[in-house]
């Protein structure tokens, strides 16, 4: 872990987690949710994809966890976005990792994140596994037309002001009581009501992304509780019906909560990452499969070509 300085000079704080075995199966990306950071909750699933063959990386968004910036603030959601672009630029452009499968990994408002880098930057990700994706807000937590109208108003005046009406996430987000009480032990978490700005943005994020489904075209897996009161199960389904990716995968847990990955019952849990592994591995062998096909026919091109060539000086 380290904290290297961004375009805009700002300290980002960054992470990894390395196989032991040298043989890498892809390289995943992390994009935590709201509030959140690549630390605390992440490290079990970090860890978990690490020992899968996986090699890791996340980064705690400008205002997010350990990085710089006023805590829980998004001036700019597209702006964050190319902030994750940036940083998974530059990772991904090391040699060692040059050739293997890049998968995205966003969770809630990660998972617009994700999609968003993917709209930004079709070809850079070869798939995305969505946790509960924050495609669209729950009906549950989307605040009245005539109440998003004032805050609109008002985050043009005092955009970093504390004043959005919010629900408890962990409330309504962790199914296990005893990690729904132990849910605000995270040091870094963002707590408190969200900033007037920050509302904004993701609810102009949420229309963009729902407007866009159409245009996704990487492999998916989308993961979602079918007992979700924070994030739309529903637009989940929508998204599986209109991407045009060719490999798309949506799986529901019926009675699971908003927080698949931290808030439900450990059999659960193992049972969904047992899912994601599953699908990552089948997904990385098709890829590096079709890239080594595509190689063995350009080879045999070159090959027709100069014995076709004709031989002199």
């Amino acid at each position: 872990q380290t904290y290297v300085l961004n375009s805009k000079g700002v300290e980002v704080f960054v992470k990894s987690w390395l196989p032991t075995d040298e043989h890498l199966h892809g390289v995943i990306f992390l994009c935590h949710g709201y509030g959140d950071s690549v630390t605390f909750y992440a490290e079990g699933v970090a860890r978990t994809l690490a020992l899968a063959g996986y090699a890791v990386y996340g980064m705690d968004y400008p205002g997010f966890g350990m990085s710089e910036g006023l805590h829980g603030y998004i001036p700019n959601f597209d702006k964050l976005v190319d902030d994750v672009i940036e940083q998974y630029r530059i990772i991904k452009g090391r040699a060692e990792l040059k050739g293997l499968p890049c998968f995205l990994f966003g969770e809630s408002m990660g998972g617009a994140v994700a999609l968003r880098a993917h709209l930004k930057e079709p070809t850079m990700w070869d798939g995305a596994v969505l946790v509960a994706p924050m495609c669209k807000i729950a009906d549950s937590m989307y605040p009245p037309w005539i109440l998003v109208q004032i805050l609109v108003t008002l985050a043009r005046v005092i955009p970093k002001a504390k004043l959005v009406p919010g629900n408890n996430i962990a409330e309504i987000g962790f199914r296990d009581p005893v990690k729904r009480k132990n849910a605000d032990m995270n040091p870094v978490a963002y707590v408190g009501n969200p900033r007037l700005g920050t509302a904004v943005q993701m609810l102009r994020i949420t229309d963009y992304i729902e407007s866009n489904l159409q245009e996704v075209s990487l492999l998916l897996l989308v993961l979602h509780g079918g007992a979700d009161l924070v994030t739309d199960p529903a637009i989940s389904k929508l998204l599986d019906e209109k991407a045009k990716s060719t490999d798309k995968t949506l799986r529901y847990y019926d009675d699971a909560w908003h927080c698949l990955l931290q808030g439900e019952p450990d059999d659960t849990i193992h049972v969904i990452m047992k899912d994601v592994i599953s699908w990552c591995a089948g997904s990385s062998f098709e890829l590096r499969k079709a890239r080594l096909l595509s190689a063995c026919s350009s080879f045999r091109s070159v090959a027709a070509d100069g014995c076709s060539a004709p031989i002199g000086g």
